[in-house]
């Protein structure tokens, strides 16, 4: 297999099919991503023609004229949905969970009827690792429509924003850049003790990309925050579709649907800078060249979706084999979601 093909599998992994890519673009995927119909229309088709979506009930809100996430059937039929706030259709063709609001409802208004039932997710055991950080949830015309626990996200599949960066130096020697991979903490929540950008965060209520990337690196790096402001700069915008296997309380394995959007930023180091370890988060940060990485992404050493920002930072460089799969690994970072996604303001490109 080559390095190519074997990276290829590395966004394969995470974007997994969910839906299908475009019809209309001409590469034909391999074994790894074809065990769902290619005749799936995309994006608007009715959930129930999707085989995978049948495990799901469509997350709504009153008013709200777009499917907004997705809840498996196990959460749906397990957990006492409070009647006077949900409204559940099992109808084969048309599987829904809506939360009942006033059709003059405000964002803020939505959040605090949503939020009793979160907590009694919480009680019950299924909701875990309780944040106090909220992520906003978008609806059709781009506005934020509600406020929820980070923590939920996933159980109700909904749309996610995060923020990552590379710091690299140029290698003089080997004419390619070396990259700084932080190693996560093994006391981490999530992913403990596996590889990691250099910085990354969620993107929370009310703060743009740009600052965002900007406050993770200063916490988690120690990276300068004058140096930050002036060199930092956004490379790209990429989409998945991760379909993350979990262990939920009281239900046990249950496929999560976590649809990602990650702003990617870049910094380019001197040796006079090198980035340390600011909190807890962080065991160290390693310099490594292109062939430690490929070899560390090829062996799975990579938190899933800190491994295809590395990937997509080896292809906008040429980095890869620069044959078809180049192209077909570009399609699957830049998938197109069936849920409403925002474009943020990303600052200096």
């Amino acid at each position: 297999m080559s390095t190519t093909s074997s990276l290829y599998q590395v966004v394969a992994d995470l974007d997994k099919q969910v839906y299908p890519p475009i019809q209309s673009n001409p590469i034909q995927f391999n074994s790894i991503t074809s065990n769902l119909p290619n005749s799936f229309p995309y994006p608007t088709a009715n959930d129930a023609d999707n085989p995978i979506l049948q495990n799901y009930h469509a997350f709504r809100i009153t008013g709200i004229p777009q499917t907004l996430g997705y809840i498996p059937n196990e959460l749906i039929t397990t957990f006492p949905w409070p009647s006077d706030t949900w409204a559940i259709n099992t109808t084969p063709t048309n599987k829904t969970i809506t939360l009942l609001t006033p059709p003059t409802a405000t964002a803020s208004t939505r959040t605090a009827i949503l939020f009793p039932t979160l907590q009694q997710l919480a009680s019950h055991g299924i909701l875990r690792g309780w944040r106090n950080e909220t992520f906003p949830l978008y609806g059709p015309d781009g506005t934020a429509i509600l406020e929820i626990e980070r923590a939920a996200s996933a159980l109700f599949g909904i749309v996610t924003y995060g923020v990552q960066m590379l710091c690299y130096t140029d290698d003089k020697v080997s004419n390619t850049p070396h990259l700084w991979i932080a190693k996560r903490s093994s006391l981490k929540q999530t992913y403990p003790g596996m590889l990691d950008t250099t910085a990354a965060g969620g993107l929370s209520t009310g703060l743009p990309p740009r600052e965002a990337i900007m406050r993770e690196a200063s916490e988690e790096a120690e990276i300068p925050e004058e140096l930050l402001r002036k060199e930092i700069r956004f490379v790209d915008r990429i989409s998945y579709f991760h379909v993350k296997k979990e262990s939920v309380g009281g239900i046990g394995m249950v496929e999560l649907l976590q649809p990602e959007v990650e702003y990617l930023y870049e910094l380019r180091l001197g040796k006079e800078v090198v980035p340390s370890p600011a909190d807890s988060e962080v065991e160290d940060f390693r310099l490594w060249g292109v062939k430690e990485v490929k070899k560390a992404l090829g062996e799975g050493r990579f938190k899933p979706n800190s491994a295809v920002v590395v990937v997509d930072f080896l292809l906008r460089r040429g980095l890869l084999d620069g044959n078809d799969e180049d192209e077909r690994i570009r399609v699957r970072l830049h998938r197109e979601l069936p849920l409403p996604v925002v474009d943020h303001e990303v600052g200096r490109v």
